[in-house]
């Protein structure tokens, strides 16, 4: 973690990729509500739109970002994912172009690596 709290974290270009998605498409096919939304950890379903881009441009210039971005990133990303209520469920691999089983198996590697590099740097811990 630098200074500012910032946390570096080598992601793939699959992972960022699936992350990426993830933000994304609460501004397409999902439907947020403000209770979903701060159980995200974002204030409200306007603050979760104002954020994911931010978010999503942080990804895409690989770019530190704080143990608290990079949680709601991936919740924001698993529940988009698996929920055919709030999320893009079934229609993940249409809108994304990553398969159930593909995007199962890249989820769990971005809960490890995430999980890891945030212990490490909050607590120093592996």
């Amino acid at each position: 973690m630098d200074s500012d709290g910032l946390v570096a974290i080598e992601l793939s270009n699959d992972e960022r990729e699936v992350l990426r998605h993830g933000l994304g498409e609460w501004g397409g096919p999902a439907h947020c509500s403000d209770a979903l939304a701060v159980a995200m950890d974002f204030q409200s379903v306007t603050d979760l739109h104002e954020q994911r881009r931010r978010l999503r441009s942080a990804l895409i210039a690989n770019q530190p970002l704080s143990a608290r971005d990079w949680r709601r990133i991936l919740v924001a990303t698993e529940f988009v994912f698996t929920s055919d209520v709030f999320g893009s469920g079934v229609d993940w691999p249409i809108t994304t172009g990553y398969s159930d089983e593909r995007t199962i198996a890249i989820l769990r590697a971005l809960q490890r690596t995430l999980g890891a590099a945030l212990r490490q740097a909050l607590y120093g811990q592996r």
